[in-house]
């Protein structure tokens, strides 16, 4: 979990202001749905990323 809250900080949040509470959450929810867990690589599935995985999957 300290891995993900570094990688947010130095990624994303580092430097950038927001004005609204609402712009954060806006911000924070596009970098783990889109950035962080499409490309973060999984133990409990062989080492690949979700993306690699359903690709693998839909070919199989």
């Amino acid at each position: 979990m300290e891995s993900f809250f570094s990688s947010l900080k130095t990624e994303r949040t580092a430097r950038k202001g927001y004005r609204m509470r609402d712009q954060a959450k806006a911000d924070l929810f596009d970098y783990i749905e889109r950035f962080y867990n499409s490309r973060r690589r999984h133990s409990k599935l062989d080492d690949l990323s979700l993306m690699a995985y359903e690709k693998r999957a839909m070919r199989a």
